[in-house]
């Protein structure tokens, strides 16, 4: 069973089908795929098998990725979760966006605390990890506010747009 949290404003539950508009009106968006290293969705059928390919990833154990929603609606805003999920090495990378709307509310600082927790107590995982493109100066500026230690720089290590960008690496260990 796919599980679903919740903070003091959000639900972080399983994307189904009827999100497929909300993660097209994301993910075919310039402004939320700036640092996100993938190009945008061109069109609906992308957005329905990105919904197919997080159920998949959480089937065979490879990731999880909730959808955000705030209580009042019952659309979702964004979309966090995990990454390289390695159940074996107790680790797995964060990741997460929220369209322009929802941007600087805190709503991204309640979800990435609600499943960095869940990740700890739930998963059994003792890293969290993730890689942030160099210039994403908001992304970096909240994993730091919630404990997360920059470790280092990854050269050349994502492509937007056809574009090489450095990337900063942080983790979050279990204490």
């Amino acid at each position: 069973m796919f599980p679903l949290l919740e903070t003091n404003r959000l639900i972080l539950r399983e994307i189904v089908k009827n999100d497929a508009e909300a993660l097209f009106a994301g993910f075919s968006n310039d402004e939320v795929l700036q640092y996100y290293g993938q190009e945008a969705m061109k069109t609906m059928e992308e957005a329905e098998a990105f919904v197919d390919f997080f159920a998949k990833s959480y089937q065979e154990k490879k990731g999880i990725r909730w959808g955000i929603q705030r209580k009042e609606t019952e659309h979702i805003i964004g979309t966090i979760g995990f990454n390289a999920w390695m159940p074996k090495h107790r680790r797995a990378e964060i990741g997460y966006e929220l369209q322009p709307d929802f941007l600087g509310k805190g709503y991204a600082y309640e979800a990435v605390q609600a499943i960095t927790n869940y990740g700890f107590h739930d998963l059994g995982l003792t890293r969290i990890g993730a890689v942030v493109f160099k210039e994403n100066k908001a992304s970096y500026q909240l994993l730091s506010k919630i404990g997360f230690q920059r470790e280092g720089v990854l050269r050349d290590y994502m492509y937007q747009n056809g574009k090489p960008y450095d990337t900063y690496v942080y983790s979050l260990l279990k204490y």
